[in-house]
């Protein structure tokens, strides 16, 4: 995968542009009636039933994720999605990820890959898709909270399209992954000025272009990390790839974007309440405020209308946008294509037999 270029983050953000167009237009297909679900997960009982079966715990589940993507893609695939935070007790990821592309027409299999970094760089190259098209374009400052892995393939992202990138602030929870991730970042980016340690949330924020905040944490909005207006400079753009919960000043202060509307709008359906008190998106928000009329439907904008021309991108140096990130099985479809393309062109892989003849033709 490696080799075939899952990690060239470039052409991964120019993939995923148009992706999001692609999406926007309605060029695609999803799984559940409306074609916009995430796809199918196995639930695991609190107590064993029968032998052998799992019990829940955190992040313990299984998930097939598939789609169709149209334009120039023009093919079908499933990511196959497997978590256990024990994983890691046994020196594993937390999640392990695999892929299966298949022809559009017949449903064969054109390959099964792994998954995990497909899916890493993918999702990275989302919130540089925001920051190409909202983040200023002398943006000189990114502030990080949280600095794993997903936070990682976003910096890269976010350089890939702001080269003028000099310094990068990092906050955190534990000093081992801060460490890791200001090491990593001066490995990989020897261009930059600074990479340092701020104390929290609020140091990362102030004086950043670019905020980039992937914090995951426990069911509820009280537990969720929280941005203050005064915070956030004139022109910010904050990416928000995980929980997150605002000051209402900076709500209305600021333009909401995210990276597909529709996926919120699926998501949220199938939960009963206000959804952003379960599923911590900032979408999710989004969406709870326009059903109970704090919003109105425009102002919840979808980055692919403004890849489209169809609504406009930054209108002025000093407008603030919050931008939200979900993740969608059609961004994995069309990185798996693209990479699947490379090994073809490459000769990188293995070829399997499917059968010399099909037994039940």
């Amino acid at each position: 995968m490696i080799r075939a270029g899952v990690t060239d983050m470039a052409s991964c953000v120019e993939t995923m542009t148009d992706v999001l167009g692609l999406f926007s237009s309605g060029d695609y297909r999803m799984a559940g009636p409306e074609n916009n679900a995430h796809g199918a997960q196995i639930f695991f009982p609190d107590e064993e039933l029968f032998p052998g079966m799992p019990v829940d715990g955190p992040d313990r589940r299984f998930m097939a994720m598939p789609a169709y993507l149209g334009g120039d893609f023009q093919v079908a695939g499933c990511k196959w999605y497997g978590s256990n935070i024990a994983n890691k007790e046994r020196g594993l990821p937390r999640s392990i990820l695999t892929f299966t592309l298949s022809d559009k027409d017949t449903g064969a299999p054109l390959a099964i890959m792994s998954a995990n970094l497909l899916s890493a760089y993918r999702t990275g190259a989302i919130p540089g898709v925001g920051a190409r098209f909202l983040a200023r374009e002398d943006a000189r400052v990114v502030g990080i909270v949280g600095p794993g892995p997903m936070n990682r393939t976003s910096l890269e992202a976010f350089l890939a399209v702001r080269p003028g990138i000099t310094t990068v602030k990092v906050a955190g929870r534990g000093q081992g992954s801060i460490d890791g991730y200001i090491a990593w970042a001066k490995d990989k980016f020897p261009q930059l000025t600074e990479v340092v340690q701020v104390a929290d949330t609020e140091a990362a924020v102030r004086d950043s272009d670019i905020v980039s905040i992937a914090v995951p944490s426990k069911m509820g909005s009280e537990n969720y990390p929280y941005v203050a207006n005064d915070w956030v400079k004139p022109g910010a753009f904050l990416c928000c790839s995980a929980h997150l919960q605002l000051e209402e000043s900076l709500i209305t202060r600021a333009r909401h974007v995210a990276d597909a509307r529709k996926i919120y709008e699926a998501w949220a359906a199938e939960i009963p309440g206000l959804a952003h008190e379960t599923v911590g998106i900032w979408g999710m928000h989004l969406v709870d405020r326009v059903r109970d009329g704090r919003m109105r439907p425009e102002q919840f904008e979808d980055v692919g209308e403004i890849i489209q021309g169809e609504t406009p991108g930054r209108t002025s140096e000093d407008e603030v946008f919050i931008y939200s990130v979900g993740g969608m099985p059609v961004e994995d479809i069309a990185w798996a294509s693209k990479v699947y393309a490379n090994a073809l062109r490459d000769g990188i892989g293995q070829k399997l037999l499917l059968w010399d003849e099909p037994a039940f033709a």
